[in-house]
């Protein structure tokens, strides 16, 4: 866990604001209903990043997380929405959260079965005994940091 990382990666966001396009700060209570929604309890350098930022991209890179409270009706870049949708689809795991896709069949998951949530790697149409949820960062920080990154 790096705070460091998260840090960063909010200010290179915030100092390069034209390469980014992001819903807006979201707030306490839009994020209750988005916890009781999806039965999860949002810790750690997410939390902040959807009270900052909201959902959106920067440059090509889309991060999903909270647009409004219509979670049945949204879309992408809404991770509630998302995620609800592939529990019904593909049976993503409770303790999933979908926060990106990356265009070549798997996404991206905050696994919640942690304080500090790892992203996870989730492969739609593998069945849950044989997926293997690599870990692709060791928080969102490290997560969100490599995404504004390869941006610049």
């Amino acid at each position: 866990m790096s705070l460091e990382t998260y840090l960063e990666a909010k200010e290179l966001i915030q100092n390069n604001k034209e390469k980014g396009f992001f819903v807006g700060s979201r707030s306490d209570e839009l994020i209750s209903l988005a916890e009781e929604a999806t039965r999860i309890k949002f810790t750690g350098f997410y939390t902040d990043f959807l009270k900052t930022f909201g959902a959106g991209n920067f440059g090509s890179q889309e991060v999903y997380g909270i647009i409004g409270d219509d979670f049945e009706n949204s879309s992408v870049p809404d991770a509630i929405w998302f995620t609800l949708t592939e529990r019904q689809e593909v049976n993503l795991p409770d303790n999933l959260l979908v926060i990106y896709d990356t265009g070549s069949g798997e996404l991206y998951c905050l696994d919640f079965s942690s304080e500090e949530p790892h992203v996870v790697e989730f492969v739609p149409g593998i069945d849950s005994d044989q997926q293997k949820y690599n870990v692709i960062a060791k928080d969102f920080g490290d997560f969100l940091l490599d995404l504004v990154k390869q941006e610049l």
